[in-house]
């Protein structure tokens, strides 16, 4: 087993830093995903560097996490937030500086772990430029994605034909579910290495706290019925659908029925316009008396907000996996969640939540009151939803599944190129 200290590995997403605050604009699943896996593959033995670029002239270029880990940012373009639809120019810069990283360092990393489309790249033009093993997660797949959206990027090709090259060359891209694997072969290729290894959650973070105390530290009243967002501001995140789901609520005035929205947005970026729009619509149907905006919430009162609440939503257009969905779960909460990509594969229907056609207010509308009418099922479907992610999504067993495939992947490296005796 490679794990002394001394093994070092990168793992490489340009676009979500490690060690920002979750919840800033485009900042999400993908920067816990990172991080997490981390965490978890340096308790494990391996020395961990996770790159990313820098978007901010205050950052510091490496912020320790631990012994073993750290999150170390590159110049790649202006140090000012950029959208993933706008960074592919500054690839280049990014891969000059991780050579004059590991050159400083003294060391080339023998194993990648790359993190969306934009690293992918940037891997592949690294193993060009010296001997390697990649492993990628896509964290979304643009053949997936442009299907749900009307404003299709100019960088779209691009990012089709990266997707593509990466399936077909590299040396292992990891599904985080079947769907996703499904997704890859029927809409990228069928060519190519797939391993299927789920994210994770932290299930020591999440899960703890009874509903009676989240609620009394949040001053939610006992009664209430609390259905509970949380995530970005992006349409492709269906909170429009959610909030005309609550609209049609049987329960609509005749319980103390509240919407909390929970999630942080930037002045003048497209979450706070985004994040406007959904107010406006709050007020359209008059639920502003029973709606709250609760801003970006950080790891400190997270836990508490799934645990006060009665059933999360995930009306996402489409999600490869769904880090909120399990998170809830871990938290004791069901979900009612899309009936797409990987939330078909962690929320299990009527044992752990419920699932509804994407866009379908009138769908979420009856499935969220099934929960809310009949708290006895809803702390049953609770409970299978925690012990679902104690058994198949804590993050420390992700870290040994992909210490599993590394492992494999660098014996397989160390084979082929060791030297053979003749006989």
């Amino acid at each position: 087993m490679f794990q002394n200290k001394k093994h070092r590995i990168a793992l490489i997403s340009i676009d979500g830093d490690p060690a920002v605050e979750i919840g800033q604009e485009e900042a999400g699943g993908q920067n816990v995903y990172v991080r997490q896996v981390g965490y978890a593959l340096a308790q494990q033995g391996w020395q961990v560097d996770m790159f990313t670029r820098r978007s901010n002239s205050e950052q510091s270029a490496i912020a320790q996490h631990g012994p073993n880990c750290r999150t170390i940012r590159l110049k790649a373009g202006p140090a000012e937030f950029i959208g993933r639809d706008n960074l592919f120019d500054h690839l280049p810069e990014f891969i000059e500086e991780f050579q004059k990283f590991q050159q400083r360092q003294g060391f080339h990393y023998s194993l990648i772990h790359t993190n969306y489309w934009l690293s992918s790249w940037v891997g592949m033009e690294l193993k060009k430029q010296q001997s390697l093993i990649q492993v990628h997660t896509y964290h979304s797949l643009g053949a997936v994605k442009y299907r749900s959206i009307g404003d299709v990027p100019v960088i779209a090709a691009q990012r089709l034909a990266v997707e593509k090259a990466c399936l077909e060359t590299i040396d292992c891209v990891v599904a985080t579910s079947p769907q996703e694997q499904k997704h890859m072969r029927v809409l990228v290729s069928s060519k190519g290495n797939i391993e299927m290894i789920p994210c994770g959650t932290d299930t020591d973070k999440f899960g703890g706290i009874q509903r009676t105390a989240a609620r009394e530290k949040l001053g939610i009243a006992p009664d209430a019925k609390i259905v509970l967002y949380v995530g970005r501001f992006d349409r492709r995140k269906g909170i429009e659908t959610l909030v005309r789901a609550v609209a049609k609520s049987s329960l609509r005035g005749e319980a103390n029925l509240q919407l909390v929205i929970g999630g942080g947005s930037r002045p003048g970026q497209s979450d706070a316009i985004e994040r406007d729009r959904i107010a406006s619509i709050v007020t359209e149907l008059g639920l502003e008396n029973c709606t709250t905006f609760a801003g970006r919430l950080d790891e400190t009162v997270l836990p508490f907000y799934y645990a006060a609440a009665d059933v999360c939503v995930v009306p996402s257009h489409y999600e490869p996996f769904g880090l909120v969905a399990i998170e809830a779960m871990a938290s004791q909460t069901p979900v009612v969640a899309s009936d797409v990509g990987g939330l078909q594969f962690t929320v299990v229907p009527e044992v752990t939540g419920l699932l509804a056609p994407p866009k379908d207010e009138v769908a979420f509308a009856a499935a969220i009151d099934r929960i809310l009418i009949n708290p006895t099922w809803r702390d049953q479907l609770g409970e299978a939803a925690r012990q679902r992610t104690e058994i198949a999504f804590s993050w420390y067993s992700v870290g040994f599944r992909l210490t599993q495939l590394y492992t494999r992947l660098l014996a397989q490296t160390a084979s082929n190129t060791r030297p053979r005796i003749a006989a």
